[in-house]
């Protein structure tokens, strides 16, 4: 019998209105997220944290956006949890709210000059609401498309709501480097940064009539009418947790998933928000041209990403991930030896090259980790996986890349710092089986590793 990559028929009419409800939707949450990072790099450590060195002031802004990402598991496991029992649509519309709802917030907020400790701590308290927020957003957003199309091109559109990173960041970054040229210094410090925070309320109610407008996943629901059947027919005990399920069945897939994003995570987070660090305080850039290299980078980075995911869709997951983080590992050196000219042109050529490998790694990751789970613990597997590792990737990457440059006064400990992650990655994705051949609705609800890799065993390519 044919493989299901040649049998299955096309996508359905509606998948790209599912694409574009995950896209627009995933690109709000990481607009609010990205913006909290970009402010803590410009205006953080002097409006939250004003008595401080004005590096360690910068550390401190660092460290409250660390802990958005500490709140990111739990979100995962919650989101996750309820996802694989109540459906992926129901948590993308609580997660899209809650991330709007404390942006919003943190544009209202009064200043260290206003109520002294307390704004920090109410600043820290909204990062929490959005890391929880976004650590059930991606996975959901991912596997509404993954579910909806076939496998034959599912690199392709899973990627597509990956390229909501690039865009919140295209968007946080435009409308950043929007008022820091049209306002001065005095003015953006004192009030512009708020406009782009509180922004996002009207982007949310616009994400939330789309996201309401899509249907939920067709592989979600015939898996969950089979479960019932099955409870009915007093075939099956009482359905375990997901999250028991996916530990029991699936662990090292989890681990896989962690691995590879270590080098995604730490190079993208190095490359986007602590150079606009070290770009202005080290390389002697100003903070117009930094903010308007990220912007250039982002914009390529939007547009390579559903060209990598096509391509592992031809060749697979494996090689176009591998091939991601070998080239980021071996871009560090240059990268920085690019910034430290202090010209423009080469700081856009040094993030714009960072970004478009990151992307090898991002653009497949969507449908490589979705293609890892069964249905029934897919969400919690994916989040799990995803979300777990940015505590120990993302969460600190500018956090330890800043204390690095503090302590040494030089790039070369923090692109070491990239490198080494980047072997993570190698070895993580290098030990996984290739999945792009899997008919997700083949992969049952009670199937362990074992099963599933076999089954796969014969679609390897690598």
């Amino acid at each position: 019998m044919a493989s299901g990559t040649t049998t299955a028929p096309p996508p359905p009419p509606s998948l790209p209105r599912i694409v574009a409800a995950s896209l627009i939707g995933t690109t709000i949450e990481w607009y609010d997220f990205f913006l909290y990072g970009s402010a803590a790099a410009l205006v953080f450590n002097k409006l939250f944290f004003p008595d401080s060195d004005p590096l360690v002031g910068t550390l401190l802004s660092f460290l409250t956006y660390a802990v958005g990402f500490a709140a990111r598991p739990l979100g995962a496991l919650v989101f996750g949890h309820y996802g694989d029992r109540l459906g992926r649509k129901r948590l993308l519309v609580l997660s899209l709210l809650m991330m709007g709802g404390a942006t919003f917030a943190i544009g209202l907020l009064p200043t260290h000059a206003s109520v002294g400790a307390a704004a920090p701590v109410l600043l820290t308290a909204l990062r929490l609401v959005q890391g929880f927020a976004l650590g059930g957003e991606w996975g959901g957003a991912v596997l509404l498309v993954s579910e909806h199309g076939d496998a034959r091109r599912r690199g392709f559109w899973a990627s597509w709501p990956q390229t909501g990173a690039p865009a919140g960041q295209l968007l946080a970054t435009g409308v950043l480097s929007l008022l820091t040229a049209v306002l001065s210094d005095d003015a953006f410090g004192s009030w512009g940064w708020r406009i782009p925070f509180l922004l996002s309320g009207v982007l949310v109610v616009v994400g939330l009539w789309i996201r309401l407008s899509v249907d939920e996943s067709p592989v979600f629901r015939e898996a969950l009418e089979r479960a019932e059947a099955r409870r009915a027919a007093g075939g099956e005990d009482a359905e375990k947790p997901p999250l028991v399920s996916v530990l029991r069945n699936h662990w090292r897939d989890i681990l896989v998933a962690m691995g590879a994003r270590m080098a995604e995570n730490i190079s993208y987070y190095v490359i986007t928000a602590f150079i606009l660090v070290y770009a202005t305080t080290s390389a002697g850039v100003s903070k117009q041209s930094a903010l308007n290299a990220v912007l250039i980078g982002s914009a390529v980075h939007f547009a390579v990403i559903p060209a990598w995911g096509a391509l592992s869709d031809r060749v697979g997951r494996r090689p176009v991930y591998l091939l991601g983080a070998a080239g980021v590992g071996l871009w560090m050196f240059p990268f920085f030896s690019l910034v430290d000219t202090g010209t423009f042109g080469n700081l856009v050529l040094a993030v714009t090259v960072g970004l478009v490998l990151h992307g090898a790694m991002y653009a497949p990751q969507a449908a490589f980790f979705a293609e890892m789970f069964a249905t029934r613990m897919r969400y919690s597997g994916a989040s799990i996986g995803a979300q777990f590792a940015s505590v120990a990737a993302g969460a600190p990457a500018p956090l330890i890349a800043t204390a690095l440059l503090s302590d040494y006064d030089s790039s070369t400990p923090i692109a070491l710092y990239v490198i080494a992650a980047a072997l993570v990655t190698l070895v993580a994705v290098g030990a996984a089986r290739e999945t792009r051949h899997r008919d997700l609705t083949e992969v049952g609800d009670t199937v362990g590793t074992e099963t599933v890799t076999s089954r796969a065993a014969g679609a390897r390519t690598v």
